[in-house]
């Protein structure tokens, strides 16, 4: 397999110091009550929890904290809650409890309850909200992460990833349809948002679809990805899915394989073959005779290879015999009975012979005389219009390619834009 190098990328807070790192003093109990960020008057605080909670803020507080101690108190200053204040105040001193002794369920516990108390100020929701979701995500309690990655987006939230640790948290439960599904609606409402996407999230995406042979959505996020971030990495990664899943032929894996050719990603010698094979010595010559030397000059296709030879040699033979016919060839596509077959015939073999002008007038043709290889000659049309510079003209072409070439043809159409704003 080509598409190797996409890695897991896990988007979740994983340190327990990023997990209660709450910037609105979150331990607040730890060494005295005080009044919620939020209250707008003195809170009330029951008697029988001031009670309670003293022995918790002790054990706390004591030079050497003692695990056990802490977490016997705790019970105590839970079931002596009376109110929301007491709540509030409660949640706190289990979050700093937490701090002491390096436990992510208490820390958990006590976000909880400060969430439920109604206490926490408005514009601090979304960061307790995000932290309950990390925690609870690396406790590997998806469902209630998911909750309350939520609710920190619904406060308007969006620092530290909280929509791609919502993703993680579907992958990591081996829910991938559903994680893309999400991942896919985040990036598609950001899009059209005119906003920018984290390019994690789209590598991502291409993974777990990869991984889960989850064709459309491997082929989209591929898109994306060399949309949003053209590279020598992500177009070959982006051809590469193509050519893993497509479930391609040799025309179509030809066309696939030129594409690959511009962005400068054909990087074994497997590929070279494949393009040479896609190509056939027999049919487009002097574009084998091309490839092959290109693969050998950049060190890809061994010198002395005697297949590789043979298959130069023969094909070098058949370019002088295509140009002599090439007037013939002309002269039988451009007749009024002309068939599918020769037209087509035409186009290819000067697309090939590096006469793109002319070719674009034979797949003009082939193109309309309605037939199942229509989209082929559509997608040959673009790749002649793109050889010849005419960038706005390819890129519609591309764009009317329907059915199981519209991958590759949407490919096509990105590198076209993003060659023809290279131009401007």
């Amino acid at each position: 397999m080509i598409f190797t190098r996409l890695a897991r990328k896990n988007g979740a807070a994983s340190t327990f110091a990023l997990a209660i790192a709450l910037a609105t003093g979150a331990a607040v109990g730890v060494t005295a009550l005080e009044a919620p960020a939020a209250a707008q008057k003195k809170p009330k605080y029951s008697k029988g929890f001031i009670a309670a909670y003293t022995p918790l803020q002790e054990a706390v507080g004591a030079e050497t904290p003692d695990e056990a101690a802490i977490k016997a108190a705790i019970p105590g200053v839970v079931a002596a809650i009376e109110n929301e204040d007491d709540r509030y105040a409660a949640g706190g001193a289990i979050v700093g409890a937490s701090q002491k002794i390096n436990d992510l369920g208490l820390a958990l516990q006590g976000l909880e309850m400060m969430l439920a108390s109604g206490k926490v100020a408005p514009e601090q929701l979304g960061m307790f909200n995000l932290q309950a979701g990390q925690i609870a995500y690396n406790r590997s309690e998806y469902e209630k992460s998911r909750g309350y990655l939520r609710a920190a987006i619904d406060a308007g939230y969006t620092e530290n990833n909280p929509e791609g640790i919502i993703a993680e948290s579907y992958f990591a439960e081996e829910r991938d349809a559903e994680g893309l599904a999400y991942l896919e609606g985040v990036i598609e409402a950001r899009k059209s948002a005119g906003q920018s996407v984290d390019e994690s999230w789209l590598q991502r995406g291409l993974a777990v679809a990869y991984r889960g042979s989850l064709k459309e959505q491997a082929q989209k996020f591929a898109g994306w990805y060399v949309n949003d971030y053209p590279s020598e990495t992500s177009w070959r990664d982006a051809i590469a899915i193509l050519l893993n899943t497509g479930g391609y032929e040799n025309p179509a894996i030809l066309d696939l394989l030129r594409l690959g050719r511009q962005v400068e990603s054909l990087n074994t010698a497997q590929l070279y073959m494949e393009y040479v094979d896609a190509a056939d010595y027999r049919r487009l010559p002097a574009e084998v005779v091309s490839v092959i030397d290109e693969g050998k000059q950049k060190g890809f296709l061994p010198a002395d290879d005697p297949y590789v030879n043979d298959t130069r040699n023969q094909a070098a033979e058949r370019v002088a015999a295509d140009r002599a016919d090439m007037a013939n060839l002309i002269g039988d596509a451009r007749a009024s009975g002309a068939t599918l077959r020769t037209v087509m015939a035409a186009g290819d073999a000067l697309l090939s012979l590096g006469q793109p002008a002319d070719a674009e007038e034979f797949y003009v043709k082939a193109a309309g005389m309605g037939s199942a290889e229509t989209p082929m000659a559509l997608t040959r049309l673009g790749i002649a219009q793109f050889d010849q510079g005419k960038f706005a003209e390819a890129e519609s072409t591309f764009n009317k390619v329907e059915g199981a070439r519209k991958p590759i043809a949407n490919l096509w159409a990105i590198y076209t834009a993003q060659q023809a704003a290279d131009t401007m």
